[in-house]
Order: structure tokens, then sequence, then C-alpha cells
């Protein structure tokens, strides 16, 4: 059976004491730099790794940070959670990742289970079944460090970072009009969510500033944020019905716009005379759909911020009593052409 080094086996190696030894390791400055040395490479030669359960109990910390997204397939959240790794990792923090698939339920099982066991914080973007936050205020309560990033509440006070959504929603609008598109319909995410509500309200202001009206009848709700196919080619088969056929969609999530090309298709709606323009991160948005105008997050930069701010939370020596919203700038991926 392996049998890890321990500190204990070092000292005996190198004829010191397991204080000497545990002092080098952790660069101790009463250690010489010399001692230092023969420490650290006897260590490595031996491939000692520290022990996190007898570290976590002596200073009262896992150093493990819980992670709750809605979707890990969903290229936004699987870039946002290599930036997060990125920091946690060279911060000396191990992730626990979990999902909820925009479950209300899981959500709260997954976030209550992560600080059972003993996660020093936890990073978290809101599902879209979620409408009662009593589970994660009360987590809060008890002393447990949250940042919420992309999708956040105004609930709870704490670090929080998201994008400009309505911005690039503006501009994403914008476009569309520009190009000539007179009836723009939308593809929305649950009602509740801060994204949804931002975004909606960047479509509404492009519509006010070229002086065309707000239809709440283009307007279709996908609750599940796009994770049932089923639920978008509904929305896009009832607006393809109207008999005032809009003649663009605009997509206000990564996966919803993914699921509605996907519906286009199986629809054989004309490209030409449908065009598409949506929040998306994937990397092969463009071979799915050649002339698709798409907003882009800075996914992996969101998730630095958010460990950044966790670890300001977890590591602060004074109670941290003033937060700040980080709002990350989109970039717009599109053409405008003159019909």
């Amino acid at each position: 059976m392996y049998k890890p080094a321990t500190i204990k086996d070092i000292a005996i190696a190198l004829n010191l004491s397991p204080s000497t030894v545990s002092r080098a390791l952790r660069d101790g400055y009463e250690i010489s730099a010399g001692t230092k040395k023969i420490v650290t490479d006897y260590a490595n030669s031996i491939n000692y790794q520290s022990n996190p359960n007898a570290l976590s109990l002596k200073n009262k910390r896992s150093f493990s940070i819980g992670i709750v997204v809605p979707e890990l397939a969903n290229s936004f959240f699987s870039q946002a959670i290599a930036g997060i790794e990125s920091v946690a990792y060279e911060s000396g923090y191990h992730t626990i990742i979990t999902q909820t698939h925009d479950s209300s339920t899981r959500e709260r099982t997954n976030a209550n289970h992560l600080a059972n066991r003993s996660v020093d914080g936890l990073l978290i973007s809101m599902s879209s079944g979620t409408t009662d936050y009593t589970f994660l205020k009360t987590l809060h309560k008890n002393g447990l460090p949250i940042v919420f990033f992309d999708r956040i509440i105004d609930e709870i006070e704490t670090f929080k970072v998201t994008s400009a959504n309505f911005t690039g929603s503006y501009n994403a609008t914008q476009s569309l009009i520009k190009s000539g598109r007179k009836r723009i319909a939308v593809l929305a995410n649950a009602p509740q969510l801060s994204i949804t509500n931002e975004r909606l309200a960047g479509y509404k202001k492009a519509l006010e500033d070229n002086k065309m009206p707000y239809n709440a009848d283009l307007i279709r709700w996908c609750y599940k944020g796009g994770n049932d196919y089923q639920e978008v080619e509904n929305a896009v088969i009832s607006l393809l019905a109207l008999t005032d056929q809009p003649d663009a969609i605009f997509i206000t999530s990564d996966r919803i716009s993914i699921s509605c090309i996907r519906a286009l298709k199986s629809l054989n709606a004309d490209p030409n005379t449908m065009a598409v323009t949506g929040f998306s991160n994937s990397d092969v948005v463009d071979l799915l759909q050649p002339n698709f105008c798409y907003v882009r997050q800075k996914a992996f930069e969101m998730g630095q911020i958010a460990m950044q701010m966790l670890l300001k939370l977890i590591e602060s020596k004074y109670p941290i009593t003033e937060f700040e919203t980080r709002v990350i700038d989109t970039e717009y991926h599109g053409m405008e052409k003159e019909n």
C-alpha cells in the first residue's frame, strides 16, 4: 500500500528536527537559506506533498473552493471555471465543481453539500429555476464567504462580477436594426435572472432610440435556459407561425443560441430572411451558422476576478463591509449590411 512521505521521514533522512523541516518547507524566516534548499530539494526528490487535512485542522481552513454553475457543457461556464482555477491553483486552493442544470432543488442541495464539506468559500452563478434565495442567505449569515458571478442577485451584500449585459444587448440589437431588420424577436432566459433583465433592457433601449415599437408578442421565454431543446424549438415554431413573422431573433444566452440555431436548421428556416444575433462563447458557433453575429463575454477574466474577490473575503484578517460589483465589457462580433 502506498504510504506518502511525511515531515518526520524527511527529518530522519536529513538528521534534522521535524520542527526545523516544517519551518523550512513553510519558508520560515528563522531557517537559513542553505537549510531551506537542502530540505526543499530532498522533499521534491521524494515527491513530498503537504497533508491538506493536517493543515485544515491547524488553520481551520480546507483550502478548497466550491463552485456552483448551471451547466459545465456551456462554453461560457467552462471558460469561467478555467479562469477561477487559474487563480485558485496559484493561491494553493483546490476547486470542487457542481452543476445545477438550472434546477433550484439541485442548486440548494449542491450549495449545502459544499458548505457541509467545509469549503472555504463559494462561487455561484444562479440557476434560472431559483426564485427563493433563503438557503444562500442562511449560508452567508452563518459566515460562508460567497461571491456571485455572471448571474448575480441583489438579496445578498457581497462581491459580485458580471458582464456589461445592457451595452452588449444594445449593440447587438442596433446592428440588426442597421442591417434593415424591422421585427426583431427575442428568445429570453428566465425573467428573474439578472442577465435576462439587463439584456432585455438593452434590446428595448435600442428599439426606443430608433423609434421602433416594443412588441411583447415577439418575446419568448425559455425558462430552462436552453437545456431543454424542445422548449427552444417550440418557441421558434411559435415565432415562425406568427402572421407577421419576425425577420430577426435576438437571443439572450449562450445555450439558447445554440439550440435556436439547431431549431432553425431543423425547420429549414431561410438564413437570408431570418437574421440571428445572440450571446455566445462557443468556439464552433461560426461553423453552425456562418452569418451568426454574437456578443462574447470575457468569461475567463470574469472567473479570475470572481476568485480574486473570494480570496479577499477568505484571507482578510478583518470583516469586510464595503463590497464591489464589477462589470466587464463584452465584445460584439457581427456584420452590418443594408438590405
